[in-house]
């Protein structure tokens, strides 16, 4: 065998192993996803089980999201300390077992002590499985990676709610939470198998002060922006814990520059591709992005006043549209480049969340089909552009902190578009004086959050041309 043939063989063979790791990052993040939305279709029923008001129920969702949040900064250290397989594996197995819990619950309390369990194992499984892949993916093969394990959060959120609505009606609420169990076990049984351990770099002591404010800082800003759609006390409350948040993010930030050996290694966001997809430019479209899975099912339920079951067959067109992309991304990227890309296709997608806001009831289906389609298809193409982007051009030192602070801005981005879109629709149900949202109050939330994806679009215009390049292959002149 010549050593030409040599070397296509192990390419072949360093494709097909970062696919098979990236698959099975995907399998777990799909198991994690879906239960968070997946929950939300039984809470009814659950609390009639468990003998309390609905409204009581809703503490499960907030205990998962605030114990995730805290745990989320200890997960980069975590996998350098242990082994990011290692560590993989335990946070799948504590969540399964946590799953069979929440399961088997027969009140309220426990519940509530699984799903804080869950939401601590659920920090650490998306952070170190992405470290997982990018250890085990070549740069040339980082697109096809990251958009494998990108699709757990394209698709996890629109079946959910469906397969909870027909798991709830046909079963019991028992197994939106029980068929974790295989999944996770499935899970594992590919991690042993097809995940291999590798030697990790000295991780140093923990920097117990950094996690306590890292830790504190993003639990507050997601309690204030999860209660400032939840909450009806009032505003004070939700302000003092944003304030909270905000001084210990600073307090965390100031801490990380001075010491030796920080929790997380700021500097990361010196790497403009990095900051870029994640801080700004990725932030902001994120944003927009996640507010529409929350403001469509509401917009065809009561302004179009269909049923849910009527509503998820749109959504299950927007659903099909997140996985035809899948196929065109890499030669796209290559072809056009990062810059181009995250330019067109986003302006793309915030066009198509801001005429979702002029959908009528008389609009003909087929039209709302190719508006959904559009919204779903770019929906793809952004996320994987921005998560493959974040990581074009960070170190291997920089890896496992990268991975955590993108981990921790793509939660806040998610609930601050769903925390801006709830606040134009009741500022605009409040001026218009009258009870619930109505076609109008939708259509402004829509142009809001489409304005604030346009505005992110623009931004990516400050990358280079040839931005990323290493990764998606393009080469500059290329058309």
């Amino acid at each position: 065998m010549t050593a030409m043939q040599t070397t296509e063989k192990d390419d072949v063979e360093s494709i097909r192993r970062a696919k098979i790791v990236a698959l099975v990052v995907a399998v777990s993040f799909f198991m994690q996803i879906l239960d968070g939305t997946i929950v939300t279709t039984s809470l009814p029923q659950m609390a009639a089980s468990f003998g309390v008001q609905p409204i009581s129920m809703s503490i499960g969702i907030t205990v998962y999201m605030l114990t995730m949040a805290a745990f989320i900064p200890l997960s980069g250290w975590l996998g350098d300390r242990y082994g990011a397989r290692r560590v993989f594996m335990a946070s799948i197995a504590v969540f399964t077992i946590a799953s069979l819990f929440c399961g088997l619950s027969d009140g309220l309390a426990e519940f509530v002590i699984a799903r804080a369990v869950q939401g601590a194992s659920s920090a650490l499984m998306t952070p170190v499985g992405r470290i997982i892949v990018l250890k085990n993916a070549r740069k040339s093969e980082l697109v096809q990676a990251i958009a494998l394990i990108t699709w757990p959060a394209l698709t996890a959120p629109v079946v959910g709610p469906l397969l909870g609505s027909f798991i709830t009606t046909y079963a019991s609420w028992h197994w939106n939470f029980l068929i974790n169990v295989p999944i996770g076990v499935l899970g594992m049984a590919l991690v042993l198998r097809f995940v291999p351990e590798q030697r990790e770099e000295d991780a140093g002591r923990l920097d117990l002060l950094g996690f306590v404010l890292s830790g504190g800082g993003l639990t507050f800003l997601l309690a204030a922006l999860e209660f400032s759609v939840k909450w009806h006390g009032g505003l004070v409350p939700i302000l003092l814990m944003l304030v909270a948040g905000l001084v210990l993010s600073v307090m965390a930030t100031r801490h990380f520059r001075r010491v030796s050996n920080p929790l997380l290694d700021l500097s990361a966001f010196k790497v403009q591709t990095f900051a870029i997809a994640t801080l700004s430019g990725g932030t902001a479209s994120r944003l927009a992005i996640n507010a529409t899975p929350f403001l469509l099912p509401l917009l065809f339920q009561l302004g179009f006043g269909l049923s849910s079951i009527e509503a998820g067959a749109y959504l299950l067109v927007y659903f099909l549209g997140n996985l035809g992309m899948k196929v065109v991304t890499t030669p796209l990227l290559a072809r056009f480049g990062f810059r181009v890309v995250l330019f067109f296709n986003g302006l793309i997608a915030a066009s198509a969340i801001a005429a979702c806001g002029f959908l009528v009831p008389e609009t003909p289906r087929i039209v709302i089909y190719v508006l959904l389609m559009t919204a779903g298809l770019s929906r793809s193409m952004e996320f994987t552009a921005l998560n493959t982007l974040a990581f074009a051009d960070i170190s291997s030192a920089q890896r496992s902190s990268a991975s955590t602070l993108s981990s921790m801005l793509q939660q806040i981005s998610m609930l601050l578009g769903v925390a801006i879109a709830a606040a134009v629709l009741n500022i605009s149900v409040a001026l218009r004086g009258v009870e619930g949202p109505g076609l109008v109050d939708f259509r402004w939330a829509f142009l809001v959050v489409g304005a604030i994806g346009i505005i992110s679009s623009v931004s990516f215009l400050r990358l280079v041309p040839d931005a990323g390049a290493e990764v998606s292959g393009h080469k500059i002149g290329t058309k």
